[in-house]
């Protein structure tokens, strides 16, 4: 039977993948379980002042490497199990599940309470596999110019993602957070992650994970990046501005989200797309 959250997954996963965790990182695990009873993993170099850790060889970040790649591990054992885990982002915090398996979709929308006709986003770890997911319409300069950053870029989908992944729309939104847990969980895991905000339905995005705790004990894991943005300020909640590209030439915003102005900026100044409602 798979532990769906807390403690006992977190151990059951490290000793699968045969991790040998620091006594520091026991310690720390050790402490989330008592005062939370839930299985939080903080990334090293994530601090509650809105600095979120570039990785685990960032300059802002003395931090220890193993660690890093334990909790890669854990969270990728956790998503290849089925699990939907609670995750960190560029905008705000997010929960994900493997695109690719169906019963882990639905598991994100009896979480959430969402409305099975809102399509979900998916995130990958690099603009190469964007073209496995999605039918390109646009210069391959223009993705990167966007990717990674706190953007959702919609296109027609492709043959090779799950059919039961937004069945309703020839259509999906692909991200590459400018996160460094993000892009390598995803390159980890090997296939695209589904992602969507860590939240109820209906209910205000949010920056720290004690702001969703209401899901943890439906989380299989939830991994703390720390405080995203600023809590007074309601940009910061915004998500991604999410635009379609599917016809060629043309760009329309679905949410104008928290980088509208650099966006449009980009698409009609450097390639010369044209805004269509």
């Amino acid at each position: 039977m798979l532990l769906r959250s807390g403690f006992g997954f977190i151990f059951t996963a490290l000793l699968r993948s045969g991790s040998s965790f620091s006594s520091t990182g026991i310690a720390a695990l050790a402490m989330c379980n008592q005062e939370t009873g839930s299985g939080v993993l903080k990334l090293p170099g994530s601090h509650g002042g809105g600095l979120v850790c570039n990785g685990p060889e960032s300059p802002q970040c003395p931090i220890r490497m193993q660690e890093w790649k334990e909790i890669i591990r854990t969270a990728v054992d956790a998503l290849q199990q089925g699990s939907v885990i609670g995750v960190p982002t560029d905008t705000i915090y997010g929960i994900a599940c493997l695109a690719q398996n169906s019963e882990a979709i639905r598991r994100i929308y009896e979480i959430k309470g969402r409305n099975g006709n809102k399509p979900l986003a998916i995130c990958v770890g690099n603009v190469e596999d964007i073209y496995r997911y999605c039918t390109v319409t646009v210069p391959d300069p223009l993705l990167h110019d966007l990717l990674p950053g706190p953007v959702t870029l919609v296109f027609e989908r492709s043959g090779t993602l799950n059919k039961d992944l937004n069945p309703f729309t020839p259509l999906v939104g692909v991200r590459i957070p400018n996160h460094a847990f993000m892009q390598e969980l995803a390159l980890k895991c090997h296939e695209p992650l589904a992602l969507t905000s860590a939240n109820i339905s209906s209910q205000g995005s949010t920056l720290t994970v004690e702001e969703f705790q209401d899901l943890w004990p439906r989380l299989a894991l939830v991994i703390d990046g720390g405080r995203i943005g600023d809590a007074c300020s309601p940009e910061s909640r915004l998500g991604s501005t999410v635009v379609n590209l599917s016809i060629p030439g043309c760009y329309s915003i679905i949410r104008p989200g928290c980088a509208l102005a650099v966006t449009e900026e980009i698409l009609q100044n450097r390639y010369s797309l044209v805004s269509h409602s």
